[in-house]
């Protein structure tokens, strides 16, 4: 019987990662509080302390899974765990505003983010930077308007796992699907979060 996640499961290590967080999230401004998140999720995950729930070890058959850690009351930010099943990965998506710290707990990721060119109405033209390979203990942020990006666990048979601490909960975000001419139509999609 698989384990389930229910929502903040209790983990080991669990307030160690949420007071690293509170502390990083105590700067002014966006850049400072991303280098310090960053230097943060690196540590955790180099921390034998902080286990995950055994739940984001699950993936789930049919798309990357979303499982929320925490959410602060105090600060507002989410920590969301995310299984990448091989060869799992997202569409070319944004992160509707918000600020991104993500840290990669488990595996490898190829993450690729996109320049905007072009605008017109719902459509959008991009361009897409060279690839990043995120190791297991590496992390990387997004902050806006540099929020465009696609992630996708490039083994095909491991899975990856992530972590990402989101400026606050991030209920909804675009999704750009390619058009035929270069161009991509916007679409908005709820995010779900997954229980299992």
């Amino acid at each position: 019987m698989q384990e389930q996640c229910n929502p903040f499961p209790p983990f080991h290590g669990r307030d160690r990662l949420i007071a690293a967080v509170d502390h990083a999230v105590q700067h002014e401004h966006a850049h400072q509080i991303a280098a310090t998140l960053r230097a943060a999720l690196r540590e955790a995950i180099a921390d034998s302390r902080i286990q995950l729930p055994a739940c984001v070890h699950h993936p789930i058959e049919d798309h990357y899974a979303r499982r929320e850690l925490y959410r602060s009351p105090v600060h507002g930010y989410s920590i969301v765990a995310m299984s990448w099943g091989p060869g799992q990965g997202t569409p070319l998506h944004d992160h509707s505003g918000l600020w991104c710290v993500e840290g990669v707990w488990l595996g490898q990721l190829e993450i690729t983010q996109y320049q905007l060119l072009e605008r017109d109405g719902e459509r959008f033209r991009f361009r897409p930077e060279p690839p990043v390979l995120g190791d297991c203990g590496s992390a990387g942020s997004l902050i806006p308007p540099h929020e465009y990006h696609t992630i996708r666990n490039t083994s095909d048979d491991e899975l990856a796992i992530s972590v990402h601490v989101y400026q606050g909960e991030m209920t909804r975000s675009a999704i750009f699907e390619p058009e035929a001419d270069g161009w991509y139509q916007r679409r908005v999609q709820v995010m779900e979060t997954d229980a299992a």
